[in-house]
């Protein structure tokens, strides 16, 4: 049996058995979070860009939260786009994985498809999450040298999660996960130079699931080995030549996720969660010098040290952290053209260096951490070391905490009232009978 059909046969037989109320739970969470990051994600320059290119025919599926009609395909790319490009969307820490962003919003437009239950659009939420973050670990560390795990692996997380939506039998699941294998995408050169293009990799993961899952229900066929196989995913992308994927489900993955507290690269956090809790201790106008101590692939995603647009910011531990002690969050505020701008953050960019630790390197992937060391004008110094971060499994967002994020980034794109009535419907999930009854206060056509 290859992976794929090992994967598909798992997904279909969990058919039989309701999912226990914390995973259902889990999966409303992680919905409700994806929409905190997609509204504001929809106002982007990329989620803009591509919507106008597009100008989507209508169809089955809504654009969000305008809740204009679009094809399943334009759907899933325009909203997979949108829900990455505020970087806002979810993790799964130990694979270096958005999950979120992809299989979510191919979910949404197949749901749509299909007029599915909110439970039937929950459960593949949650197959999507558990197949994407199985493959995900399969390839590793490697993988991520030089891949976007979102974009890539986030294809099959997307096709898995529309193939469950659909009903496929093992057989076309595996073929949807096969076709997928071949549609995969995304380079780190995207967020390592200048370029607004990142979050495409999302787009186009959960537009190319979606398309992998419609075609094979209709007997589309690929190469059931392409995970394994001697010139598969794995060797070509991780140099793994006897890829395997273990602990479908023990437990599931979406019961993991990281919920962002902050409006940027996971690779910032541990530091920006360090530098909050010294701004308690010392001012940032006393400050004469920050140092940045973590792991080996925070320094090189997230080692800019003059970013001058937002895009370059949110991957940048040096601005990261001098807008922290600025300005006391790194919110979407952080990345106005006034923030990146703003002298005092300036100032203390020009005051801060980023170095591997590697005691805290050897902690990575399973804890992502950092030490911040600052001296002030004053002779005296102030260090903080964070274990983890805010937000991930072993210090979670509790639900009113995930209520907060919402509540501070919707309804300043779509009103109190409007942004309550969606908040109350996606909490309500489990319970709606149709997704096409979901209510994002307007027609589309």
């Amino acid at each position: 049996m290859t992976v794929v059909e090992q994967l598909a046969d798992f997904a279909v037989a969990r058919r039989a058995t309701p999912f226990a109320a914390e995973v259902r739970h889990a999966a409303v969470r992680a919905v409700v979070d994806w929409v905190s990051a997609t509204v504001p994600g929809v106002n982007t320059r990329a989620a803009r860009a591509l919507t106008e290119a597009l100008d989507p025919s209508p169809g089955p599926a809504r654009l969000i939260p305008s809740g204009r009609l679009a094809d399943v395909r334009a759907a899933a790319l325009i909203n997979g786009t949108a829900a990455h490009a505020a970087e806002l969307d979810d993790i799964y820490r130990d694979a270096f994985y958005h999950p979120g962003a992809p299989t979510i919003a191919a979910a949404f437009a197949v749901a749509e498809l299909v007029d599915a239950s909110g439970e039937d659009f929950l459960r593949a939420v949650t197959i999507g999450y558990e197949i994407g973050a199985r493959i995900a670990l399969a390839v590793g560390p490697a993988h991520y040298r030089n891949w976007h795990t979102t974009g890539t692996v986030g294809t099959f997380g997307a096709a898995a999660a529309a193939a469950e939506l659909l009903r496929l039998d093992p057989g076309r699941f595996a073929g949807a996960l096969a076709l997928a294998g071949t549609m995969t995408a995304g380079l780190q050169q995207t967020f390592r130079s200048p370029s607004t293009g990142k979050p495409l990799h999302s787009g186009h993961a959960a537009e190319a699931g979606a398309v992998a899952a419609l075609a094979a229900e209709k007997g589309l066929t690929g190469a059931l080995d392409v995970l394994e196989g001697p010139v598969g995913f794995g060797v070509a992308t991780a140099g793994i030549e006897s890829l395997s994927v273990s602990g479908l489900g023990e437990p599931f993955c979406v019961t993991q996720s990281t919920f962002k507290y902050h409006a940027c690269c996971g690779h910032t956090f541990a530091a920006i969660d360090a530098a909050l809790e010294l701004r308690h201790s010392v001012r940032a106008e006393d400050v004469t010098g920050i140092e940045i101590e973590t792991y080996e692939t925070a320094t090189r995603v997230a080692g800019r040290l003059d970013p001058r647009e937002a895009d370059e910011a949110k991957f940048s531990l040096a601005y990261t952290v001098a807008a922290a002690l600025v300005l006391g969050s790194v919110r979407l505020q952080a990345f106005t053209p006034e923030s990146l701008r703003d002298p005092a953050i300036r100032r203390l960019v020009d005051l801060t260096t980023a170095r591997i630790d590697p005691d805290l390197d050897r902690l990575a992937p399973g804890r992502r951490t950092a030490r911040v060391r600052i001296t002030d004008r004053h002779g005296g110094t102030h260090e903080r070391l964070r274990l983890t971060r805010k937000g991930d499994p072993d210090d979670p967002l509790s639900d009113d905490e995930l209520r907060l994020k919402y509540d501070e980034l919707v309804p300043h794109f779509l009103g109190a009232a409007r942004a309550a009535s969606i908040a109350d419907a996606l909490w309500g999930l489990p319970a709606l009978k149709r997704m096409r009854a979901l209510d994002w206060g307007r027609s589309g056509g």
